[in-house]
């Protein structure tokens, strides 16, 4: 059997990458495997200054998009991070078994560190050993496979290193995974921006397209993308063009097909922005409507995760437990 790991932070709304990088791929591929868990990993949203509610609101629907854009729970365990304590109880041992030096170095706490001071915010200790509690997340389910994008592939490199030291200290307790990455659009660049991920907490969200954006509004992001100047025609070339590469990386996601072949089909940009955006449209469509019916059966979404939580718990608790043990902590 195979077990798979993977979360998603309620730090904003969902967006396109997301869901081509990350949601499109669980649906997909990853709730064949016999046992696979999907988390909202609610506890990480809280390393950064945030307002409550809108945690607890985008929390339940990061759920119901989930869901929306095909999650079974049938066939695969759906749950809220902070609903299983085993998260929390794993995350100390693995602090005592990690160094301020390695976490420090995380590329993400740099980015994020050097921002909040730049806004004149403290930075929460939360947000350096927010990798830890990660780790945490991994480990406590023995999870052998984590699909991941590129720009988390350092956590659990670090996931990786914490099993093996704990292993290597105290006995082997846990199983060390590997990071999995979809083959295609695993890192959506903003319209707007085409060097920067499209990410869910970023101020302007002109380029970012939203997985509940109405239609009309899709189809104004894309047509507004930034491309590239001169005279190059549609080329795609990432490095020289981001732009334009990155609209042919998301009608290739789109439509499955290649990004450097579609761009000999256009001698300009306003055709391909138009496919591009006729293609996220349509590609969106099933999930905005299957989220408003689930979206009107609250109850029904509060069950699921109810559930999944109970089965996530079984699975991390013994495994916990004997990370307790190893590490010399007295049973109660």
């Amino acid at each position: 059997m195979t077990r798979i790991f993977s979360g998603i932070k309620p730090s904003g709304h969902l967006t396109l990458g997301n869901y081509l990088g990350a949601v499109r791929q669980w649906v997909a591929s990853d709730q064949e495997p016999d046992e696979a868990l999907f988390c909202v990993v609610d506890l990480h949203a809280l390393t950064v200054e945030h307002d409550p509610a809108r945690v607890r609101r985008l929390t339940r629907q990061a759920a119901t998009l989930l869901l929306a854009a095909g999650l079974d729970p049938q066939r695969c365990t759906l749950f809220v991070q902070s609903h299983v304590d085993e998260h929390t109880r794993l995350a100390y041992l693995l602090e005592c078994t990690a160094s301020d030096g390695e976490l420090r170095r995380m590329i993400q706490y740099k980015e994020k560190a050097a921002r909040a001071q730049g806004a004149g915010e403290g930075v929460r200790l939360s947000l350096l050993t927010y990798p830890v509690l990660m780790a945490a997340d991994i480990l406590a389910y023995g999870a052998q496979e984590v699909p991941v994008g590129e720009d988390q592939r350092q956590h659990v490199e670090l996931t990786r290193d914490l099993a093996v030291r704990f292993n290597q200290r105290y006995g082997h307790t846990f199983t060390v995974p590997k990071a999995t990455h979809p083959k295609v659009a695993a890192r959506v660049m903003d319209l707007q921006e085409p060097t920067s991920k499209m990410g869910k907490s970023h101020e302007n969200g002109a380029g970012i397209v939203y997985l509940l954006d109405e239609p009309e509004v899709v189809t104004k992001k894309v047509m507004r993308a930034v491309t590239d100047t001169g005279d190059g025609g549609v080329v795609y070339d990432r490095q020289a063009r981001p732009g334009v590469a990155n609209l042919l990386d998301l009608l290739a996601a789109c439509t499955g097909g290649d990004p450097a072949a579609l761009a000999g089909g256009y001698s300009g940009y306003g055709a391909l922005k138009r496919d591009v955006a006729d293609a996220v449209v349509e590609l969106l469509r099933p999930v905005r409507e299957r989220h408003a019916e689930l979206a009107a059966d609250p109850g029904a979404v509060e069950k699921v995760l109810r559930e999944g939580a109970g089965r996530a718990r079984a699975l991390a608790r013994p495994l916990v437990d004997r990370a307790h043990e190893a590490i010399g902590l007295l049973a109660p």
